[in-house]
């Protein structure tokens, strides 16, 4: 009896480490490695960005609208942030760390996402009802919001 309350707490316990939903962590978080020149200064690169300011370009009531803010901010604990870097890479609360961070695949399977174009489309494809709404070339734009750390 002993052993098979054992067993099901630790299993109880796996269970809920491995299936546990990453939580979002905030940019400032991802600004500790990622602004250093050796890094590309990526997080300088990505406040002064459109997607830095994409909760600040709206407006009147489309600042509190639901249909805009699923775009402009769509990380709703850090909707000041506008587009931050988890709406486009995924909540890094497990990825986050340096050891994981230096290994891609581990990256990924903690939950960073590398984004596509696929991805870009969810706020930029057409037919979303954005009154602003302009022809969106995916190797344009991503070339504008490139951010990679410079090859050592």
């Amino acid at each position: 009896m002993k052993k098979s309350l054992m067993l099901i707490a630790c299993m109880f316990f796996l269970s809920t480490a491995m299936f546990a939903q990453n939580t979002y962590i905030g940019s400032a978080k991802c600004k500790m490695c990622h602004n250093s020149p050796a890094k590309g200064e990526q997080f300088k690169k990505w406040s002064e960005s459109k997607h830095a300011k994409a909760l600040a370009s709206l407006t009147g009531a489309d600042a509190t609208n639901a249909k805009c803010l699923k775009c402009h901010a769509p990380v709703s604990a850090f909707k000041a942030e506008g587009v931050n870097c988890e709406a486009c890479h995924g909540a890094g609360s497990a990825y986050k760390s340096p050891t994981v961070m230096k290994d891609a695949a581990q990256s990924k399977a903690k939950g960073l996402i590398i984004p596509g174009e696929k991805d870009c489309l969810i706020c930029h494809g057409k037919g979303l009802g954005n009154p602003k709404e302009k022809d969106f070339n995916y190797a344009t734009y991503s070339a504008k919001s490139a951010h990679k750390a410079p090859k050592k």
